[in-house]
């Protein structure tokens, strides 16, 4: 007779198990990573560069939405999570309909602090654009990606999708005036842990 504190041992539950041994020990690497900003970003730029290097020693016409992908994930890691534009016509439509409209946020600079809270975290942000980048290495070694293509229209396409969409959202900053940044702006008091 089988005992019931005995472990299955069907190869679904043993592959389950391996998964979730897997995943834990991905998302440990990963926890590890967190704090270590610059060389979270230092080993993306490396792997980018790994990409471009790989692009020109195969002399391949890969075509993948990378530059296209990371560009959407700069414009959500610039944009806010709560977009002024959209709460100031949902207050116009309930001014129109009589309705009372909610206080508003401190607009001013002797207001209460409100920090920036973007829709995209960078944490987000590095994680998708390596993922995306680690993506594009392993397409780079299939010839079924290598479509050719006139490539100076697609770079053309590329810096002209940047600069309207970079004006645009430049031109919302300005608009309802917050930087997505921090830097230079953040009072530093010293080092506390001296004290």
């Amino acid at each position: 007779m089988m005992d019931s504190d005995e472990p299955s041992s069907t190869p679904v539950a043993a592959v389950t198990a391996q998964f979730t041994k897997l995943q834990r020990a991905y998302q440990q690497t990963l926890d590890r990573w967190t704090p270590h900003m610059l060389n979270r970003w230092l080993g993306t730029a490396g792997l980018l560069a790994v990409f471009m290097l790989r692009i020109v020693l195969s002399q391949g016409w890969y075509i993948d939405a990378h530059a296209i992908y990371l560009l959407n994930l700069l414009l959500a890691f610039l944009q806010p999570k709560f977009d002024p534009s959209i709460q100031d016509d949902l207050a116009a439509d309930e001014i129109e309909e009589g309705g009372e409209m909610e206080p508003e946020l401190p607009s001013t600079r002797d207001d209460e602090f409100r920090p920036f809270v973007r829709r995209l975290p960078e944490w987000q942000f590095w994680l998708s654009a390596t993922r995306a980048t680690v993506l594009s290495i392993f397409c780079t070694t299939s010839e079924v990606f290598d479509v050719p293509v006139y490539w100076p229209i697609l770079v053309c396409y590329f810096f002209v999708l940047f600069a309207l969409t970079m004006r645009r959202q430049i031109q919302h900053m300005i608009k309802y005036k917050y930087v997505p940044f921090d830097i230079g702006r953040k009072t530093r008091y010293g080092n506390a842990a001296a004290k």
